[in-house]
């Protein structure tokens, strides 16, 4: 999606360019011949035309010199700070950034950009991108999850302020992964703790899975160590309980079977057929659901 929107910008911005040099005149020529990309970012390029700045940056995003696009779009705003091109030029200028994964001087230049200009036709895109940035930071489930935190934050803002959007459904679908990660932190952390035999904080970190993210993909496990560590603690009656929640809303996962076989094995159901539940009936936990609740 934000290759086509970006597409999509270039080119109003590449009409936008060519419209001036039409009014200009059919011989019209640019009196500037240097090479833009030579130009510190702080050097004088008063003398050179905006549309030339601009467009060479949009020439380096094109031949993935973002960089140089950076430095370039940053001319147009020292040079042209009240000109239309000058706004473009920062939100191209955060994306160029985005680009060169220099997430912490996007999200700065996207936050200016949505502070100086609210009304911007692309305000939209400018939160999406900067939601992104926390996004491409999300780090493995092991590790700090306060990137993961701020990015669903950011998308959620992005929800919040465009719901019908097209940034709006990814955003949300970004959300649902970023929350399957949070979940995922939080059963390694709990698969931790009970392999330490911590189980009291074990069972904290599982319990919040099943309360706090009952969309992902994880509360299925969750549910079936809550039932493991109730049994290794003797708790009988919590362990039939998880195992019923489990039977219920997951009957044919492999969680429920090997919950099923080890409440089977510490005698706490019936072993009517002699064996383990088939992967293809719900059984006795499931069934046992509206008896327990």
């Amino acid at each position: 999606m934000t290759a086509l929107h970006i597409s999509r910008f270039l080119a109003r911005s590449l009409s936008a360019s060519l419209l001036l040099a039409t009014l200009a005149g059919c011989s019209w020529i640019s009196p500037w011949s240097g090479n833009v990309s030579d130009l510190a970012p702080k050097e004088d390029a008063s003398n050179i035309p905006v549309e030339d700045l601009y467009n060479h940056g949009v020439d380096a995003l094109n031949a993935k010199d973002y960089t140089s696009a950076s430095k370039q779009f940053d001319l147009v705003e020292q040079n042209y700070p009240y000109s239309s091109w000058a706004v473009n030029a920062q939100l191209m200028q955060g994306y160029s950034q985005y680009l060169m994964h220099n997430y912490t001087d996007a999200t700065g230049t996207l936050d200016r950009f949505i502070q100086l200009h609210p009304s911007n036709h692309d305000i939209a895109y400018a939160y999406y991108l900067r939601a992104l940035c926390f996004y491409e930071q999300i780090s493995d489930v092991k590790r700090d999850q306060k990137a993961t935190q701020e990015a669903i934050t950011a998308l959620q803002d992005v929800v919040n302020r465009f719901p019908d959007s097209s940034y709006a459904r990814d955003a949300r679908l970004k959300i649902d992964l970023g929350r399957d990660h949070l979940a995922g932190h939080e059963m390694e952390i709990g698969r931790f703790y009970e392999n330490q035999h911590l189980y009291a904080a074990a069972i904290g970190r599982f319990q919040r899975v099943v309360d706090d993210f009952q969309t992902t993909n994880h509360v299925a496990e969750a549910l079936h160590r809550l039932t493991e560590i109730y049994l290794i603690l003797g708790l009988p009656d919590q362990a039939r309980r998880a195992a019923a929640v489990l039977g219920h809303n997951y009957p044919g996962s492999p969680w429920y079977r090997d919950s099923y076989n080890q409440l089977l094995a510490d005698g706490q159901v019936p072993n009517a057929k002699g064996g383990p539940v088939p992967s293809n009936e719900p059984g006795f936990l499931s069934r046992a659901w509206h008896t327990i609740f």
